[in-house]
Parts: structure tokens; sequence; C-alpha cells
């Protein structure tokens, strides 16, 4: 009898390579054959669930989306309760600066396919789609809090520091204890 295989667990398993090709050795590094080597698999079994280069990329994109995701909603459900605007910005944007092993990996990652994306026509609208999504978040936050000012600077503003510190850390610029202490210093100046 055939071995049953879950074909989104194999998709993630490929996506996981990626991933750590892309904060190891940087994307470049993420041929085909790379991925297939890290994944454990064969080239042609990359290439069942990914035709070409561009599909692999833009899924694993995708795939990054969904960690990050993951790791905000996490961190602010560890603030416990009902978070109020102030508390859910700061859990949702500390989960994106790299403060620990994994979310170095997620960061480092993120970053080499965005900017892929960036120079990538064809998935341009796709990248720039999640950071659009994360600015509408907090935007609607500061909408909801009130804050003096126009909710979409206060965001832009606020993602443009979350952007800044995220390099900065990965830089060795900062650790990500003061990157938190930074953005939780912008954040309670808005308060």
């Amino acid at each position: 009898m055939p071995k049953k295989v879950d074909h989104e667990e194999r998709r993630h398993q490929i996506a996981e390579a990626v991933v750590r090709i892309a904060a190891t050795r940087g994307l470049q590094a993420a041929s085909m054959r790379e991925v297939a080597a890290e994944a454990g698999v064969s080239l042609r079994l990359v290439q069942y669930y990914f035709h070409t280069k561009h599909d692999l990329l833009a899924a694993v994109l995708a795939y990054l989306g969904e960690q990050i995701s993951r790791r905000m909603t996490r961190s602010v459900a560890a603030l416990g309760g009902t978070a109020d605007p102030r508390a859910f910005l700061y859990g949702a944007l500390t989960a994106l600066l790299p403060t620990d092993a994994e979310s170095r990996r997620i960061v480092l990652a993120y970053t080499a396919h965005f900017t892929e994306a960036l120079t990538d026509p064809g998935q341009a609208a796709a990248g720039v789609a999640y950071a659009d999504a994360l600015r509408d978040v907090v935007t609607e936050q500061f909408r909801l809090a009130k804050v003096s000012g126009d909710p979409e600077t206060r965001a832009a503003v606020t993602l443009a520091l979350v952007t800044g510190l995220q390099l900065s850390v990965l830089a060795g610029q900062c650790t990500g204890e003061e990157a938190v202490a930074l953005l939780t210093a912008h954040l309670d100046g808005m308060w």
C-alpha cells in the first residue's frame, strides 16, 4: 500500500528549507537544487510542488506571512485578556523584532523575500500586499486609540521605525532588547 502523503506538510517542509537557506546563506543561494538538498527531497519533488522558482518564492513569501501573523497573534494573546490598542500594537510590533533565533530567522528570510519581490514585477504586488495589510492593521489600532495626529501617518512612522529596528538588530547595531525599549518609548510618546 502506498504511503499517504500530506501535501501541505510537504509544501511547508520545502518552504522551511528556503527559509533556512535565505536566513543563513541569502536568497541567491536558494536554487531549486539547493532547496531540494536542504529539504532532503528530490529536485523532481520540489518541481512537482513548485513548477518554477517564481512559484516557489511566491509560496515561501506567503508561508513567511503566515509565520509572522502567527507570531504576532501569539504575542498579543500572551498579554492576556482583551488587548487595548496600545497593548495590541506593543504585542504585535514587538513580535516583528528579531529578539531570538526564531524571529531572527524569520526576519532575515522575510526581508530577503520582500526585497526580491520588489525587484521582480511578477511578485511585487504580492510582496507589497503583506506590508499594506500590516499598515492597515496598525492604522486601525491608532484610529481606535484616538491618539492625536493622523492615524495613517502614525502607522507609517511606526512601521518605518520597526523596519529600521529590525535592520539595526540584524546588523548588530543594537540588541533585540534595546529595539523593544526604543519601540516602547515610541509608543509611550503617543499615549
